[in-house]
């Protein structure tokens, strides 16, 4: 019984172990998709500008998305 309950244990921290290192390849391909999307709005903010070049529109904000990579970055260290 006692083994039992020492295999299990050991199951589950061995599960939530795998679990938790998943997670870094599910957030590595998610930054992937960010990184694309970061390009893509560069390209539709520089066509902005140049069909609108009096503008003072911001067209992505780029100031908050700095502020939420300042946070990740705090987050991982």
């Amino acid at each position: 019984m006692y083994n039992r309950n020492i295999n299990e244990q050991e199951d589950k921290a061995s599960k939530f172990h795998e679990e938790r290192i998943e997670a870094f390849d599910k957030l590595e391909s998610r930054f992937e998709d960010i990184k694309k999307a970061i390009k893509l709005g560069k390209i539709e903010t520089i066509k902005y500008y140049r069909d609108n070049p009096n503008s003072f529109n911001v067209v992505i904000g780029t100031d908050m998305i700095n502020d939420y990579f300042n946070d990740i970055e705090t987050l991982l260290q």
